[in-house]
């Protein structure tokens, strides 16, 4: 490659992050709580590391950027360092420093309250955060409103008129549908299975046995474990990790974020490995990688196809199912109903609770809504939503832990995800077909072909547009659902 010198320079900044993701899943899945505060102070210098890593990288990448004639790989590797760069660049180093240590101590407190239902123990954190999350938006600069700052670092070039525009569109045609699907009563808004007790080494075994029908690299490439909130992590594309919880009740919620956090693990563990170690070796955006995640959990984990291929494994390994049939665990899958808790909502009505995230970040972040006020605010933009209030915090606002991270700007991503999950569905030739002849080394290969192996060698918009002549359409999303719930 013509830019082998900066490809060289990088590699300290891609060890740096090699080690604060083993740091971080290690925090959510080993870590004894008192070692939150040496473990926040050493993420917190890793970072400070990485940016003068990466900030010795600026000359070079000058260099290279007006040198021209460069393949897309060389393009790629320029535009995400470029972006890398002003992000080290606008934001104080002391800044960064103070977010790491507040946010490593805010995702142990955030647990503790959650445990407790006790938004006031949480509060002096998210406070700090939200402070933060409005320095680095102004420190970064924007057009508009100042919570395009942030959406851009998790899709680039996704702004608050575009997510208005998708909202727009999706609420009122998701509610249509939502009223239609309740009216006719094909789809039960609650189900006996819910309420009925598993044994938790029993349904590890049953993930188990999912992660190989789903052919997921188990011991090679591949680990699952148990954390407070399911997660995803790539330590490289040879070493992807991902967790689950289990709350022992309701057995569809753990064996669904099983499928979930899958879907985003093949999405790394199919990155074209000529990128590893570069700037583009790496999913490309946020929404992307959701639309990986929800299209294995709900386009295919959910479908009569997957239920057929499953349910003698379910049936054999919990004995409560006996007296419930196939169609029966099929229904009690694809169950619609307004709902308290995002990561248990249905297909129908998961959009309204990343709405109603939207337009709270969306408003602290400008400085119109105060943190004391979210568990209210949180509580009638529910009831507006779905018509459903939540009894306590745990229920409401303490159920994530994204804001514990400093993630504002993530949450729109989700509803991106499921965007591009109908467009893969509208795109992805004999799909039924190939889920029932459990032909998913198929689907792998189209999504590698079409997403994947690409990285972010293209910004999200452009890989859209180049590979499903598309980007941010609901169109596909509500198609999708009316077909499957109203046809």
């Amino acid at each position: 490659m013509k830019i082998d010198d900066l490809l060289r320079a990088y590699k300290p900044v891609w060890a740096i992050d090699h080690a604060r993701a083993l740091a971080e899943w290690d925090l959510e899945v080993n870590m004894p709580t008192e070692g939150a505060s040496a473990r926040g102070e050493a993420l917190a210098h890793l970072t400070l590391i990485r940016r003068e890593y990466l900030l010795r990288l600026k000359d070079l990448v000058e260099k290279f950027e007006g040198s021209g004639d460069l393949n897309d790989v060389e393009k790629g590797v320029i535009r995400v360092l470029k972006r890398e760069l002003k992000y080290y660049t606008s934001i104080p180093p002391e800044i960064l420093e103070e977010l790491d240590r507040t946010t490593t101590k805010a995702a142990v407190v955030w647990r503790e309250a959650r445990r407790e239902s006790n938004f006031e123990k949480f509060k002096p954190y998210l406070t700090k955060i939200v402070e933060l999350e409005r320095v680095i938006a102004d420190k970064l600069g924007y057009e508009g409103h100042p919570y395009n700052a942030l959406l851009d670092l998790y899709e680039e070039g996704f702004t608050v008129n575009d997510a208005d525009e998708v909202f727009n569109k999706l609420l009122p045609n998701l509610k249509s549908i939502l009223d239609k699907i309740r009216s006719e009563g094909r789809y039960p808004d609650k189900h006996p299975l819910e309420d009925v007790a598993y044994d938790v080494n029993v349904m590890k075994a049953v993930n188990e046995e999912l992660l190989k029908i789903l052919e997921m690299p188990v011991g090679t490439r591949f680990r699952m474990d148990v954390s407070a909130h399911p997660f995803t992590i790539g330590m490289s594309v040879n070493d992807v990790r991902i967790t689950t919880r289990y709350e022992g009740k309701d057995f569809r919620a753990t064996m669904f974020s099983v499928i979930h956090e899958s879907g985003h693990a093949m999405y790394e563990l199919m990155i074209d490995p000529n990128l590893e170690m570069t700037p583009v070796g790496r999913g490309v955006s946020m929404g992307v990688h959701e639309s990986q995640s929800r299209f294995w959990e709900n386009v295919i984990g959910r479908s009569r196809e997957f239920v057929h291929i499953i349910y003698p494994l379910l049936r054999e390994r919990l004995p409560f199912l006996k007296d419930y049939g196939e169609e029966d665990v099929y229904k009690y899958f694809n169950i619609v109903r307004p709902s308290l808790i995002r990561v248990d909502a249905d297909e129908v009505t998961y959009n309204f609770h990343i709405a109603l995230r939207y337009e709270i970040e969306k408003g602290l972040i400008a400085g119109k809504l105060d943190v004391s006020d979210l568990p209210s605010l949180w509580d009638d933009f529910m009831d507006r939503y779905l018509g459903v209030r939540p009894k306590n915090d745990a229920e409401g606002v303490l159920q994530d832990i994204h804001w514990s991270q400093g993630s504002f700007g993530y949450f729109p991503t989700y509803t991106l995800g499921n965007v591009i999950a109908g467009m893969i569905y509208a795109k992805l030739p004999e799909l039924r077909d190939k889920v029932a002849g459990r032909r998913f080394s198929e689907i792998k290969e189209f999504l590698r072909d079409k997403v994947c192996r690409y990285g972010a060698i293209y910004s999200p918009k452009e890989l859209l547009m180049r590979s499903f002549n598309d980007a941010y359409n609901p169109d596909y999303l509500l198609n999708y659902l009316r077909e499957k719930y109203l046809g």
